[in-house]
């Protein structure tokens, strides 16, 4: 197999090499589980002994664990994209969220202001490339179960973007079990909106399309993505539920009752993350037993941080936030027969990496004419290689973050410092006055990015061309 690369600053402009297609037999399954919002910490396998995740203890026993993995955006909507692209949110065009302020202050849109507000009209660039749909040309069968939040129209939806099956939301979130956004209906099915389901809670809507694709789908090549919306805040205006993480009564049950508002809180939030580890269980257990497990990658990180730092211990920072608990977030890869059980990876990787090593794990050649921004991870995680990933950007309007080698530095409205990653996970000691040098280095390399970004082809939604 070989390998082109076209230089650029670091890692941008990396392009994958075309390769040529292996016979179908020979290519894995792929399913890629996201979650939303969980905390670096809230996962037994990443130490927390408060929250249950049994299941996703097993695959990382089965697979490697990442310790040092870093998504592009510190919320949700430009983290996807650019999973699905392979793309930096700057250069993919969603460098922020599509979502209305209004409902923070308890706003219930009417139908006629939602269908023309930017929740509903916006969404990723048509001419962005999406990994279904280069999955597709090698054959494979997609399907995406759970959140979407690339965009509400039809041109914007996942069967336009290379999935051959739709069921979940568009938007940023959703009441658990209502299936409405502040008041407004979501859940779709294909294109259309549906309620059929109301009344139930969607985390086992998910999983039970994802079982169904399986099912139909096991005698040939296919991809699956579940991106839950667990433990991601309830979008309800219900006041008993609205700041809360909604979860099934059973799940709840398996912790002490409180009347304390914030345990409270906290314990919706471990119950859907239970709820959410289970029903991973029972995909993983499906994978089994329709004899697909060893030919399946298995892909689960969270879309960003935990939105409160406790969930994020020992990383410094939260959701939305530059330091490290808004941008490091757990992953697990599984692989049988490639990659080793009960590895641990603390190697430089990003969800960046994801696009270009699913190409190349099932031999479909990359997109013509389109810059990646990450590559092929496999020989990293099998401890074949050290990470090629020497650098990381990230800027969120006036928020600004950059990762060169163990060094990171924040300019933000949270804080602000020069980190020395290799003895400092927790970013606590500034090192701008004692480190100028190094100061100045990672701030020109940050400038040499974001002209990278400007002088890249233009894509929306917010671009101006």
């Amino acid at each position: 197999m070989t390998r082109s690369f076209t230089s650029g600053i670091g890692l941008l402009g990396i392009l994958v090499a075309s390769i040529g297609l292996a016979a179908p037999a020979q290519r894995p399954n792929v399913l890629i589980i996201v979650s939303d919002d969980q905390g670096y910490h809230d996962l037994g396998c990443f130490g927390s002994t408060d929250v249950k995740t049994p299941n996703l203890d097993r695959l990382a026993a089965g697979g490697v664990r990442l310790t040092s993995f870093y998504v592009t955006w510190p919320a949700c909507t430009p983290s996807r994209g650019s999973l699905l692209t392979g793309r930096y949110p700057q250069r993919n065009g969603t460098y922020d969220m599509y979502r209305n302020d209004m409902v923070n202050y308890g706003h219930r849109y009417a139908a006629d202001e939602y269908a023309v507000s930017p929740e509903m009209i916006l969404g990723m660039d048509e001419r962005e490339v999406l990994l279904p749909a280069v999955l597709r040309s090698g054959g494979y069968a997609s399907g995406i179960y759970g959140k979407w939040d690339l965009g509400q129209l039809k041109r914007f939806l996942p069967l336009a973007r290379g999935f051959d099956d739709y069921y979940g939301f568009a938007n940023t979130g959703i009441d658990y079990v209502t299936h409405e956004r502040y008041g407004v209906p979501s859940m779709r099915r294909g294109n259309d909106l549906t309620t059929a389901d109301k009344g139930t809670y969607c985390t086992h809507l998910f999983e039970r399309e994802a079982l169904r694709f399986i099912d139909q789908h096991q005698d040939r090549p296919f991809f699956v993505y579940v991106p839950y919306n667990a433990p991601h805040g309830s979008s309800s205006l219900d006041p008993p539920v609205k700041g809360t993480v909604q979860a099934p009564d059973e799940y709840i049950r398996q912790y002490p009752a409180t009347k304390n508002e914030k345990e409270r809180k906290r314990i919706g939030y471990w119950a859907a993350i239970n709820c959410m580890d289970e029903s991973i269980g029972r995909i993983l257990d499906r994978l089994e037993q329709r004899k697909l497990a060893d030919n399946t990658l298995v892909i689960f990180f969270s879309d960003n941080g935990g939105a409160s730092q406790d969930k994020n211990y020992p990383l410094r920072g939260k959701k939305g936030q530059m330091f490290d608990g808004g941008i490091r977030v757990p992953c697990i890869v599984r692989w049988p027969g490639h990659l080793p059980a009960g590895r641990v990876c603390d190697e430089f990787l990003t969800s960046l990496e994801v696009f270009p090593t699913v190409l190349a794990a099932c031999a479909v050649q990359p997109p013509k004419d389109v810059v990646l921004d990450g590559f092929d991870m496999t020989p990293v995680l099998a401890g074949k290689s050290p990470s090629p990933r020497k650098e990381m950007f990230w800027q969120r309007r006036d928020d600004k973050g950059a990762r060169v080698g163990q060094w990171k530095w924040v300019e933000s409205a949270a804080g602000n410092g020069l980190f020395d990653l290799s003895t400092d996970i927790s970013e606590e000691k500034d090192l701008s006055q004692e480190k100028p040098e190094i100061l100045k280095m990672v701030q020109q390399r940050f400038a040499a990015w974001k002209q990278t970004m400007q002088t890249a082809e233009p894509r929306g939604p917010f671009r101006d061309y």
